[in-house]
């Protein structure tokens, strides 16, 4: 069921290409959670990576077989949220066909809707391009936590939606904060904006979206 009646959420099909593919297509749609109490959080997404099946060193596919993570080789469109390093935690979306076990982790989001909830989720952000530039900052500005894993993002109330669409620069680097598959030019995000983690991470590609 759509929780969000003005809003259309990606489709399952959307989620279903390689996660190369989807990871750009994300920028610019939007990331909508409703709390408990009725709150909508609302921000679009600025920036992404990419993480492939088995053929990537990097991906949670190869190193991590718990039953939290079982469901990256199921069906496409599925939250999958992580503990990192014990102290945040991140949100993916599973991608690509079942079976291949890609994900698309969400790096920031330019916050739209509901920034005075989001401040108090995150006290000692001191200014609001601050709120959601990092995949534990978005988490805790969105009370994301392990409680949302395998949460549908196609219907519910953790979704990724469609929006109007806006011009940008497409900028494309190496991942963030990984040991393997280092060069591996996996993370996009939207050129020039204040609101991505890492603005001065060395730019491999830009071109016109």
């Amino acid at each position: 069921m759509n929780r969000f009646p003005k809003l259309t959420p990606l489709s399952r099909h959307f989620f279903a290409r390689r996660a190369d593919l989807v990871a750009p297509a994300l920028l610019g749609k939007l990331l909508v959670r409703r709390l408990d109490n009725g709150v909508v959080l609302m921000g679009r997404i600025v920036e992404t990576e990419a993480y492939l099946g088995p053929e990537d060193p990097a991906s949670h596919s190869i190193r991590r077989r718990s039953a939290a993570a079982q469901h990256i080789w199921g069906p496409p469109g599925f939250a999958y949220v992580y503990l990192c390093m014990g102290m945040y935690y991140c949100l993916n979306v599973v991608v690509e066909p079942e079976g291949r076990g890609g994900c698309v982790l969400l790096r920031a989001v330019e916050p739209l809707t509901g920034l005075e909830t989001m401040r108090l989720h995150r006290p000692r952000a001191r200014t609001d391009y601050e709120l959601c530039s990092g995949p534990g900052k978005l988490c805790q500005a969105f009370a994301i936590t392990a409680k949302l894993n395998k949460a549908d993002m196609t219907a519910g109330d953790l979704v990724i939606a469609e929006a109007e669409k806006i011009q940008f620069a497409l900028g494309v680097s190496p991942r963030i904060g990984i040991s393997k598959a280092v060069d591996w030019p996996l993370r996009f995000y939207m050129a020039g904006n204040p609101y991505v983690s890492h603005p001065n991470k060395p730019q491999v590609t830009k071109r016109a979206v």
